[in-house]
């Protein structure tokens, strides 16, 4: 049978991320940060290193200068491990000129350092998932079902069911349907697999499995763009193609409003992801920062980072990023602040109009996120809009009602950015 450690993982990182806009206007999604500290590529690779896999490539494409410099910095074994990191960016090569047109397309594009690696079995993921998950379990269900093709499931909410490929399986778990996003609600009907009023659909995870064999045979053979949308649905016609169950937290970290509220759910010590488990850690970029300084603020259920000032704050149901430099006076509610990549010194004659990085004295920020390496002066004051709503401001943005300064901004001070 074969072994964990000789399963190649492809971790899917292209895309240009327009629904996390402007959080991606100068990133790309995988590297958009997380929980305080964290870029959301450090799931994937770090459920990886947790479950055995050592071989792993991620596939790069848009904006992808930040995200190839954290995993540059980060991932890398030592000389006496067999392991690596690699990044394969979209190239021009004699056989393409063409940028990654899909998921499928983009490990087509790859499939001659896929066979390079020598690996049985290719394991497809995600950049941009927030989930804890063994894949070795996988890969034992993977084999001992001697299936050509393994996809994760989980249970569906009905009101779900137009974001996931939505699948049945037959009693051994082998899938026999499947539909990509269904929204006629025919289709949706005819998808429900579980006697559950709830979440009545088993739905794709888009973490895939393949024999290396079956992935160049579907890839090579056919000109399909996505995993989703084609490869799968056509697998399942003239391959054994099995569904693997997981029902424990997962959550696609695709719009802001789902970056947000995820975001805060970390303040909690209820929180559905834990990030504290001593057993599976999530591995990120060592920065070596001091601790935190909080002086004569309060704080409730705040996530807080490391190399952060603050000085006689309210904060509540926050997250406060690394580096983080916050005022007196300043109050802070439901939002999330990204922190800063480095630290300023104080101007020796600052001009009026200088804004340090930070928050400055006075200024309220509610329902909003915050970017990195904001300037925001003193006695701003940030409220969230209705949900639903959206708008391109001078220096800011709203996306369903949630306020985003993206990296950067500089807001003078006295800046309103509240409905009207």
């Amino acid at each position: 049978m074969p072994t964990i450690d000789k399963v190649l993982a492809v971790i899917l990182g292209g895309g240009r991320g327009t629904r996390l806009y402007p959080l991606t206007k100068e990133r790309s999604k995988p590297a958009v940060p997380i929980a305080g500290k964290y870029r959301l590529i450090d799931i994937p690779l770090s459920n990886c290193i947790n479950s055995g896999i050592y071989r792993i490539a991620v596939l790069t494409q848009f904006n992808s200068v930040s995200l190839h410099r954290h995993i540059a910095s980060t991932y890398n074994f030592d000389a006496f491990h067999d392991g690596w990191v690699q990044i394969w960016a979209a190239e021009q090569t004699t056989v393409s000129a063409d940028w990654y047109q899909g998921t499928a397309d983009a490990v087509r594009k790859q499939l001659f350092e896929i066979k390079s690696t020598n690996s049985d079995n290719v394991l497809i993921l995600a950049g941009d998932h927030l989930y804890r998950m063994d894949y070795a379990g996988m890969a034992d269900f993977h084999w001992k079902s001697d299936a050509d093709v393994t996809v994760a499931v989980q249970p569906v909410l009905r009101t779900d069911a137009t974001r996931f490929g939505l699948l049945k399986r037959d009693a051994a778990n082998r899938i026999t349907k499947f539909a990509e996003k269904p929204g006629d609600p025919e289709v949706q009907n005819e998808m429900v697999s579980r006697d559950d009023s709830e979440r009545p659909y088993l739905g794709s995870m888009g973490i895939y499995l393949f024999k290396t064999s079956v992935l160049l045979e579907l890839l090579e053979t056919t000109d399909y763009d996505d995993f989703g949308k084609h490869v799968i649905p056509y697998a399942i016609n003239d391959y054994k193609v099995y569904g693997y169950d997981f029902d424990d937290y997962w959550e696609d970290i695709g719009t802001i409003r789902s970056f947000y509220e995820t975001n805060l759910a970390l303040t909690s010590t209820r929180s559905p992801f834990n990030f504290y488990d001593p057993d599976r850690p999530v591995y990120t970029h060592g920065r070596f920062l001091p601790g935190s300084i909080v002086e004569d603020s309060h704080l409730e259920e705040v996530l807080l980072a490391e190399g952060c000032v603050i000085k006689s704050a309210n904060i509540n149901h926050s997250v406060i990023g690394i580096r983080s430099q916050i005022s007196a006076g300043v109050v802070v509610r439901d939002s999330v602040l990204m922190g800063s990549d480095y630290y300023t010194h104080p101007a020796k004659s600052p001009e009026a109009e200088y804004v340090p990085i930070g928050i400055g004295a006075g200024s309220t920020i509610e329902g909003a996120i915050i970017d990195k390496n904001v300037r925001i002066g003193e006695r701003v004051v940030i409220k969230q809009f209705p949900v639903g709503t959206d708008l391109d401001g001078n220096n800011y943005f709203v996306r369903d009602g949630i306020v985003v300064i993206s990296k950067n901004t500089v807001l003078p001070a006295g800046t309103v950015i509240a409905p009207k």
